[in-house]
């Protein structure tokens, strides 16, 4: 039952929400010491490589479509008029 002034009970899933610097320091440490600072940074190079061929693909599927919108729109140059005698 609640009462006014009683503290409330946080629960959180598996107690990862109360993951503070210490928390994350430690982790990072116990990562380094596990990999290695060379396999770290190798795998890190490898995440830039893909972020950087993503951005490359979304701005080539863009310049695709402005290229097919541009092709679509410079094939039908037949006037008003003469679309409504067909």
């Amino acid at each position: 039952m609640y009462r006014a002034g009683a503290p409330v009970e946080r629960r959180t899933i598996m107690g990862i929400g109360n993951i503070g610097l210490p928390g994350l320091l430690l982790i990072a440490i116990v990562v380094l010491v596990l990999f290695g600072r060379g396999k770290i940074s190798g795998l890190m190079g490898e995440v830039g490589k893909g972020i950087t061929s993503f951005k490359r693909g979304i701005n080539e599927g863009q310049k695709e479509l402005e290229q097919e919108e541009a092709a679509d729109a410079a094939k039908d140059v037949t006037p008003e008029d003469e679309k409504d005698k067909v």
